[in-house]
C-alpha cells in the first residue's frame, strides 16, 4: 500500500458505531415522518435532510455496479461500502437491500440526520447470523473516517462519496482506503468549472484549467475523471471509468471508476482538448504534443479562435463490457423498461454502451451547431447518424446532449453530409 502523506492523516481511534467527536451546538430533531420514498421497491424516510428524487438513477447505477462487483469477489469475500456522505441515508440502504452488501458504513457529518438513517436502516438486521455487523453509522468528517480506516487497514471493496459543488479533498485518501479492484463512486456538481467559467476553481480541485467548450457537460465528466486519476498516480494507482453518468438537475457529474495498482502509463489517456471557436474542430493532443497546437483552419498560427482545456482524461467514458453486464443485471431484475424521472434506463444504458467505442473522441456535436455554420436547418438526428455509419465513420448519440452526436467524423464533413441530407430531402418534395 502506498504511503500517505502524514500530514493528511489523523491518529487511529478504536472502531466504534458512536466514535468520540467534539461537542456540536444541539439540532432541531428531524422529522422522520416528513416524507416518505420508494426506490426499485425500497421504502425510506426523507426527513429534513437534501434529498433528490431525480439523483434515483445515480443511485440505480451505483446499485447494480456494486452488485456485479460482489459477484467478483472471491468465496467468502463480503461486498464492504462506505456511504461517506450519506445523506437520509438510502443509497447505504439500498447497497444492503439490493446489491447485497455484507457491511456498509453509513456516515453523514450531520449529527440531526441520525434518527432518521437509523430508522430507515433499522428494516435491516444490524447483526449477521454470523455475529458480524451489517451495518454501523457515524458522524464524522469524510476524511477523518477515510483516513482511521486506512490506518487500521480496513479497506472497502465500493466508496461512495456523493458531494456538493467541486470538493475533491478527500479523493487521495479515498483511493487508499478502496482495496486492489475495488471501486470508487464519485460526484461533482460544479457547472461552472466545466463551463469554463471558473478555470481556476477546476485546476485548484481538478488540475484541470478548463476553458468554455460546447460540449461542457461531458467536460465536467472527463475533468472529474481526470482529477480522480490524477491523485490515484501519486498513490502508485491507477483508475479506469466503468460508466459516466450527466444529469441536468443541479447539474450532477457521476463517475463509477476501477481502482487498481500500477503506475500511470506514458501513453494513458490523459491529455488535453482544443476547440476552434472558427471552425468547430475539436482535437486531442498528448503532453508531448503542448507546443503543437493550432487548427488547420488557421493554416497552422496561433489564434485566439482556439481553446485548450486540460489536463483532462481523453479516453472512453464507459467501458463497454461492463455496462452490457449493468443492463443484463437491469433486465434481470426488472428495472430496465422503467422510466426514472423521464430517464428510461434501458435507453441510457444502450447509449453509453454506444458512447463506450474507444473510436469515438472526445466531445460532441449539436445539430443546432451544424444548422448554424452550415446556414441551413438541420436533418433528423437519427439520418445524420446512419449516414455517417454508412459512410465510414463510427456516430452515436450522446447521453448528456439529446441533441447532439458523437463522431468521429470532423464537423466540415458533418456539415456537408447534412446538407447533402436537406436536398436530397428537398428533391423528394
Amino acid at each position: 500500500m502506498a504511503a500517505i502523506p502524514a500530514f493528511s492523516l489523523c491518529s487511529p481511534l478504536p472502531l466504534s458505531p458512536r466514535p468520540r467527536r467534539a461537542p456540536i451546538a444541539p439540532r432541531r430533531p428531524t422529522a422522520l415522518a416528513n416524507t416518505l420514498e420508494a426506490e426499485r421497491g425500497v421504502e425510506f424516510e426523507t426527513g429534513d435532510s437534501f434529498f433528490r428524487r431525480e439523483s434515483a438513477v445515480g443511485r440505480d447505477l451505483g446499485v447494480l455496479s456494486a452488485a456485479l462487483h460482489r459477484r467478483s469477489l472471491p468465496p467468502g469475500g463480503g461486498l464492504r461500502v462506505l456511504d461517506a456522505m450519506c445523506g437520509c441515508g438510502v443509497r447505504s440502504l439500498r447497497y444492503l437491500a439490493q446489491a447485497g452488501a455484507a457491511f456498509v458504513w453509513a456516515n453523514d457529518a450531520s449529527e440531526g440526520c441520525r434518527p432518521l438513517i437509523l430508522s430507515n436502516l433499522s428494516g435491516h438486521p444490524r447483526v449477521s447470523p454470523q455475529g458480524d455487523r451489517s451495518w454501523v453509522v457515524t458522524h464524522l468528517d469524510v476524511n477523518r473516517v477515510l483516513a482511521e480506516n486506512y490506518l487500521r487497514k480496513e479497506f472497502f471493496d465500493l466508496v461512495d462519496v456523493d458531494c456538493f459543488g467541486s470538493d475533491s479533498s478527500f479523493m487521495r485518501l479515498a483511493i487508499a482506503t478502496i482495496r486492489k479492484g475495488g471501486l470508487l463512486y464519485v460526484t461533482s456538481t460544479d457547472g461552472y468549472s466545466s463551463g469554463g467559467h471558473r478555470p481556476h476553481c477546476s485546476l485548484a480541485s481538478y488540475g484541470a484549467y478548463v476553458r468554455p467548450m460546447p460540449f461542457s457537460n461531458e467536460v465536467g465528466l472527463r475533468m472529474l475523471i481526470g482529477g480522480a486519476l490524477r491523485e490515484a498516480a501519486a498513490l502508485g494507482y491507477h483508475i479506469s471509468p466503468l460508466f459516466s453518468f450527466y444529469s441536468y438537475h443541479g447539474p450532477v457529474f457521476r463517475v463509477m471508476l476501477q481502482v487498481d495498482r500500477g503506475q500511470l502509463h506514458e501513453k494513458s489517456r490523459y491529455g488535453f482538448i482544443s476547440y476552434c471557436h472558427g471552425c468547430g474542430n475539436s482535437q486531442t493532443y498528448s503532453w508531448e504534443e503542448l507546443g503543437q497546437i493550432s487548427c488547420a483552419c488557421r493554416n497552422g498560427e496561433i489564434s485566439k479562435s482556439v481553446v485548450v482545456s486540460g489536463p483532462l482524461w481523453t479516453g472512453p467514458l464507459h467501458d463497454v463490457t461492463h455496462v452490457t453486464d449493468m443492463l443484463q443485471l437491469a433486465t434481470e431484475w426488472g428495472w430496465a423498461c422503467t422510466n426514472r424521472n423521464e430517464v428510461d434506463l434501458e435507453k441510457l444504458l444502450n447509449q453509453m454502451i454506444e458512447e463506450g467505442d474507444p473510436r469515438l473522441p472526445p466531445g460532441y456535436i449539436k445539430l443546432d451547431e451544424i444548422a448554424s455554420r452550415g446556414k441551413m436547418n438541420s436533418p433528423p438526428l437519427s439520418t445524420l447518424i446512419n449516414t455517417l455509419k454508412e459512410e465510414g465513420y463510427v456516430a452515436s448519440r450522446s447521453h448528456i446532449a439529446p441533441n447532439a452526436i458523437k463522431t468521429n467524423c470532423p464537423i466540415a464533413e458533418c456539415i456537408q453530409f447534412a446538407r447533402r441530407l436537406r436536398c436530397s430531402t428537398s428533391n423528394r418534395r
